[in-house]
């Protein structure tokens, strides 16, 4: 049985110094490891976010980002919006109604994208 607690998301990048400053700036806090190959950042739930840089990684990473999302929760999704929009963040779908909620989608330095949501009310 595979252990049932989530611990690392790792995301292959381009440059581990850019994207730090990039996730730096995105998530109000600093990484709790960094160096020219690795920056890593901390959670209040334990799960961490890990910026490898793809050129150093084994074994080797044929593919950028782009093909999955980190997805993070929020009340007032369309202010982060606005806050993001404001410091410059690339959007890729601006704050839309769907299915499930409530949610827009911001994009990091390597094209990973970056899901805010709120998800409806269940009455």
């Amino acid at each position: 049985m595979i252990a049932q607690k989530l611990g690392l998301v790792l995301l292959f990048v381009e440059n581990p110094a850019l994207s730090g400053a990039f996730y730096t700036k995105l998530l109000g806090n600093k990484p709790i490891e960094a160096s020219p190959t690795f920056q890593l950042f901390q959670f209040s739930n334990d799960v961490q976010i890990g910026l490898w840089s793809r050129h150093t990684a084994e074994p080797k990473v044929p593919i950028t980002g782009g093909g999955a999302e980190i997805c993070f929760t929020d009340d007032d999704v369309d202010g982060v919006y606005k806050r993001w929009k404001e410091m410059g963040i690339p959007m890729a779908q601006p704050p839309t109604d769907m299915d499930f909620g409530r949610t827009f989608v911001a994009l990091d330095p390597d094209g990973h994208r970056i899901r805010i949501y709120r998800l409806h009310e269940v009455s």
